[in-house]
């Protein structure tokens, strides 16, 4: 009987070798996930930040915002802009999904006056694009036009629950502190903050609003330019641009065509106001000039300034901190508004943070009585929330709602 023998035993090496290589996992691309909305990549530090914007072949993928990121290591024009519009024959945007997980983005920077169509996002385009649930915080855009501090350009697609705060933006023309142009876009539950500049078309939310949505939204910074200026948006601009239930408190200086909320208005505007000081030649409390719709919307004549507008109705501060003047003209206070009247003005809903129970508004050590005076309470059904102490509604107000209120104390909104 003969034995059977291997031929050579580097074949069997070999064959092990290729068996290992073929089962070694593939290098994850950013920091996980495959793009799809299932499985959005993740983004977890700078580095995968910066990689969006050198790609664009990934820009209709989704993308997930994992941790807080900080950009500052980026100046000048280093970072690289996602989505790009050099002219109608060379551009190409971001058409996918940006979800910020609620995170922020701290520090982004971008000088270059000759340059346009800048922001985060350069340029947004498509009906199933969106950037969502995500904060910026202490941005510094200076660049030519089209400029924001999230987006510079967005045609269709949405922005929601995003926001812009403690930094400045400016530039030539259609200059926004969180979006520059928007496009048959819509912008829903979103604020701006921080300080706007430019020379004409520039707003505190957006610049330029043609044909697009913008609603629940405010803005509280002061802006500033030459023509076409307001507290919320420079230039409500045909008839299907729409404003609703928003407001601006910031001050605005101008020299023609300014308004607290907005500076040239051929939209509609409905259940908006402002409180804003508001300086320079041919403006007004609320719109600076006019020939759409405004419905329905106020502005404070004593703080702005201002007795004259070219639409809106002006109130005295007492007024427009009392609840019947907005019931009166229709506004929604179970839904889309709240208020502590006598001591506040309106404010959106969703702005209001879990754990400010009770007037005057924040966090603070009345709502904290009156939380722990309902402590242990487990009665809390869908029908009864413990009168809002039961933060996380899972039916007992317990040490989860604590943790919840102590997030917010002291929170500035």
């Amino acid at each position: 009987m003969s034995i059977a023998r291997n031929s050579s035993p580097w074949k069997n090496i070999t064959i092990l070798i290729v068996a290992c290589c073929l089962t070694l996992p593939t290098q994850a691309k950013y920091g996980g996930g495959s793009g799809t909305e299932e499985d959005p990549y993740q983004i977890w530090d700078v580095n995968h930040m910066q990689a969006i914007g050198a790609d664009a072949n990934d820009w209709d993928k989704c993308f997930k915002l994992m941790a807080d990121i900080d950009l500052s290591a980026f100046t000048g024009t280093q970072f690289n802009i996602i989505g790009y519009w050099n002219s109608s024959e060379d551009n190409a945007a971001f058409n996918g999904v940006f979800d910020g997980n609620g995170n922020k983005i701290s520090n982004f920077t971008y000088i270059s006056t000759g340059t346009s169509y800048i922001g985060l996002f350069g340029y947004v385009f498509g009906y199933n694009a969106e950037i969502k649930n995500l904060g910026l915080i202490d941005p510094s855009v200076s660049a030519g036009g089209v400029v924001g501090s999230l987006v510079g350009f967005i045609e269709a697609g949405s922005i929601s629950n995003c926001y812009f705060k403690g930094g400045t933006v400016s530039g030539n023309w259609s200059v926004g502190g969180l979006v520059g142009w928007n496009h048959d876009g819509i912008i829903t539950t979103s604020y701006s903050a921080g300080s706007v500049s430019g020379n004409y078309v520039v707003g505190g939310l957006v610049g330029e609003n043609w044909e697009g949505t913008i609603a629940n939204c405010y803005a509280t910074g002061r802006v500033e330019g030459e023509y076409i200026v307001g507290g919320l948006v420079g230039d409500n601009y045909y008839n299907n641009g729409t404003i609703s239930n928003c407001f601006a408190t910031g001050s605005v200086v101008v020299y023609i065509d300014g308004g607290g909320l907005v500076g040239y208005n051929s939209g509609t505007i409905t259940n908006c106001y402002t409180i804003g000081s508001v300086t320079g030649e041919e403006v007004g409390g609320f719109v600076g000039f006019s020939d759409g719709s405004v419905t329905d919307s106020f502005w404070d004549t004593e703080t702005s300034g201002q007795n004259w507008s070219d639409g809106g109705r002006g109130l005295q501060t007492a007024d427009m901190q009392t609840t019947g003047t907005f019931v009166d003209a229709g506004w929604d206070f179970v839904s889309i508004w709240d208020i502590c009247e006598g001591t506040n003005y309106p404010k959106l809903s969703w702005q209001i943070p879990k754990g400010d129970l009770l007037c005057p508004d924040g966090v603070n050590f009345f709502d904290f009585s009156f939380f722990a005076g309902h402590w242990a309470e487990d009665n809390c059904g869908a029908s009864n929330d413990c009168e809002g102490t039961d933060l996380n509604l899972l039916g007992t107000v317990e040490i989860n709602d604590l943790r919840i209120f102590v997030d917010n104390w002291l929170r500035d909104f």
